[in-house]
């Protein structure tokens, strides 16, 4: 793989030195920086695996992030129902099969989209473990030998309270807390809680997005990775107006 060098690397690693942060060079993913198959690992729970979608394989929000993508990218589903970021909750991201393939895959992407089973009363009564969890499960990916992007997302919307899973615990305690992890880390931040805010329409059991939610879930990822960057491209070569 050959990567890019730029002058914003020194300052990140000294970021990373001083704050324990994880150092980042350019703050979208450019496909030309890279001379093979950009691996993406989609790491979360029910929400990202699919769970009550229709043909789940092909409309989960990784298959349709990848058909976004491209044919340079592949995006691998690494989500566990039920699963949360707490390290002391009913069933750790931690401890799946799944999370040490991820780690395996040696991604050169990584986008995390964890927090909402964590909002069940049995598992929020460790609330003040859950930034330390979350910046140690970053801190694993950012060890990876591909060195990869980071994106932690907002966890979607509640619209019904259902197996514990509470809406004003997302929204109040969870949903702060990644954006402050996300700022103390380094890490892309990607909000899905208000991409999907307005629409319950697309949670037919008040929790999980179906295929259409899901693709609002990889159309706001794809921005957020590639789509942006495109656009300051074409600002920079003239093309398209700066903000």
């Amino acid at each position: 793989m050959k990567r890019r060098v730029w002058c914003g690397l020194m300052a990140g690693l000294l970021c990373a030195m001083g704050c324990g942060c994880v150092p980042t060079t350019r703050p979208f993913v450019h496909p030309e920086d890279y001379e093979e198959t950009i691996r993406v690992a989609c790491v979360g729970d029910s929400i990202t695996y699919g769970a009550g979608i229709e043909n789940r394989e092909q409309k989960h929000y990784p298959a349709q992030l990848g058909r976004m993508l491209g044919p340079q990218w592949e995006c691998r589903n690494f989500g566990v129902s039920g699963a949360t970021l707490l390290r002391r909750g009913d069933k750790p991201y931690w401890d799946e099969a799944a999370f040490a393939e991820a780690l395996a895959y040696d991604p050169h992407v990584v986008i995390i989209k964890l927090g909402t089973n964590d909002s069940k009363p049995q598992n929020w009564q460790y609330a003040d473990e859950f930034e330390q969890d979350y910046k140690d499960l970053i801190r694993r990916f950012a060890a990876l030998p591909s060195r990869p992007r980071i994106y932690i997302c907002l966890p979607v919307p509640v619209y019904e309270d259902r197996w514990g899973i509470r809406e004003a615990v997302v929204r109040d305690e969870v949903v702060p807390q990644i954006r402050q992890i996300a700022v103390d880390m380094g890490v892309g931040l990607i909000d899905l809680y208000t991409a999907l805010s307005g629409h319950a329409e697309m949670f037919p059991d008040g929790v999980h997005p179906d295929a259409a939610g899901a693709g609002v879930m990889a159309r706001a990822i794809y921005r957020a990775i590639v789509e942006e960057a495109e656009g300051m491209a074409l600002a920079g070569a003239g093309i398209l107006a700066a903000p």
